[in-house]
């Protein structure tokens, strides 16, 4: 087992700063706060936050970082040194302003616990702040919201070393870099309830009783909590009763006739069609299948009038993951986004991974119009999609596609949406569109069409014109 030396928050030496690029296990030092357990990968994830430090002249630095000046007059430039830490599995950075850009370029290496080796360096995307809440909401005003990079999953390791370099001519050069810039290193913890293999979401007896709990299932109508759940547990998975059973860790999916009486059996609103058009109901992994701690968001749950538009994500996050750690991936985003990042819940209302699994994501219920927080703007009266992984110059698989488009034709039909139409948003305020105004975007929007930024990548996004065909084909529509 690797030594282990920890030291306080904000220890920061010059011959820390210097130490070479190959590092002896030994020798590494560790100053972290961390929140969670104190265990290396605890059953519950943890978080580690360590404070970015100035980076001294070009000889303190350890070489070889490709596209950073070695220049002492050019920007800014903070960092952390080669160091040994807690297991972790997915890094971003964070400031403390939410409304400060971080102009500049962030790169990190890691050393992997299954070969002890470092990784070369790569580079972590810096445009995050489009995926947050709508300005003068309660979620951004709380006072906990922080600036982030986008998360990158990195798979299980116990070394880091980053650099950070303001970009010369960018938004924030006359005061370089945002203040109380952290890395934040997430151990997404263990779940009893992901299961191998990408079988997520067990039907065992103990996850799926054979008489389904309901959430008024004790004698005074209250919420009973089955074993081995909590409070806050019970109430998420509440909210998707009757699709599952109370403490299921997944919705089974439907035929397109059950779907629809379904729909109608929920919401009687939905008679007054004459034709509805409900997609198939695809299978959902439940937060209780990814293995959500339901104790890290707030409690209460925050809903719009309906919903007239899908948003499509990339979480930005790397491709370098196996679909049977995608629980493991979620864990990570939703420790990042309501820990680190300081939101009320993990951002995204669902997620998709490379091999089409559909997982729910912020509670309230998959059926419901759940207000969340991914395309700054634009998150009321619509929801937010992220396939897990980059598109910008990977194409996504095809199955991630078509699950994008087997969800949306069931969501969006739920509310009577045609995904190959336009539809009308009010802007609540972003950098593409002045608060209050009136905007034209399709039902099924990349998230670019909503706010300037890259999301979801190049390859996913020119994949939405045959995902709006898919998807209404889906719904029965001519």
């Amino acid at each position: 087992m690797r030594a282990f030396l920890a030291s306080s928050i904000g220890v920061a030496t010059a011959a820390a700063l210097a130490l070479p690029l190959a590092l002896s296990s030994t020798a590494l030092a560790h100053p972290a706060a961390v929140t969670g357990s104190a265990a290396p990968s605890a059953p519950a994830g943890s978080t580690q936050s360590l404070p970015l430090v100035p980076v001294g002249p070009a000889a303190d630095r350890t070489p070889g970082v490709p596209g950073m000046s070695t220049s002492p007059r050019l920007p800014e430039t903070r960092g952390l040194s080669a160091r040994e830490v807690k297991t972790f599995s997915l890094v971003g950075v964070v400031w403390d302003d939410a409304s400060t850009h971080l102009d500049g370029r962030v790169q990190v290496r890691t050393r992997s616990v299954a070969t002890s080796a470092w990784s070369e360096w790569q580079e972590v995307d810096t445009h995050n702040s489009e995926h947050a809440a709508d300005p003068d909401t309660v979620e951004r005003s709380s006072g906990r919201v922080r600036g982030s990079t986008a998360p990158l999953w990195v798979g299980q390791s116990d070394g880091i070393e980053v650099r950070v370099q303001a970009e010369p001519g960018g938004r924030v050069v006359s005061s370089g870099l945002p203040t109380g810039m952290r890395i934040e290193l997430v151990d997404p913890g263990d779940s009893t309830h992901a299961q191998p293999d990408g079988k997520n979401g067990s039907t065992s007896e103990e996850a799926a009783p054979d008489h389904p709990a309901t959430p008024a299932d004790d004698e005074k109508g209250e919420l009973a909590l089955l074993p081995g759940m909590t409070m806050e547990m019970t109430e998420s998975s509440s909210a998707n009763v009757p699709m599952a059973p109370l403490g299921a860790n997944e919705i089974p999916d439907l035929n397109k006739a059950d779907s629809t009486a379904d729909a109608v059996l929920a919401d009687s609103r939905l008679e007054a069609a004459a034709a509805p058009y409900i997609g198939p109901r695809p299978r959902i992994v439940t937060r209780k299948g990814w293995g959500a701690d339901e104790s890290l968001r707030e409690k209460t749950f925050v809903y719009t009038n309906t919903v007239k538009a899908a948003f499509v994500h990339h979480t930005a996050s790397g491709n370098n993951y196996a679909c049977k750690d995608a629980p493991a991936v979620l864990r990570s985003l939703y420790r990042y986004h309501v820990v680190s990042s300081g939101w009320r819940d993990i951002g995204y209302n669902f997620a998709v991974d490379k091999c089409g699994t559909v997982y729910e994501g912020r509670a309230g219920g998959v059926a419901k119009a759940v207000l969340g927080a991914h395309t700054m703007g634009f998150n009321t009266d619509s929801m937010g999609v992220a396939v897990i992984g980059t598109f910008a110059s990977t194409a996504p698989p095809k199955a991630a596609v078509d699950a994008v488009a087997r969800l949306t034709a069931w969501k969006l039909g739920l509310f009577g949406a045609d995904p190959r139409a336009k539809t009308t948003l009010r802007s609540g305020g972003g950098n593409l569109f002045a608060k209050g105004s009136n905007v034209r975007l399709n039902v099924i929007s990349g998230h670019r069409d909503g706010f300037a930024t890259e999301c979801p990548g190049r390859r996913l996004y020119t994949q939405l014109p045959p995902t709006r065909t898919a998807s209404a084909k889906l719904q029965g529509r001519p």
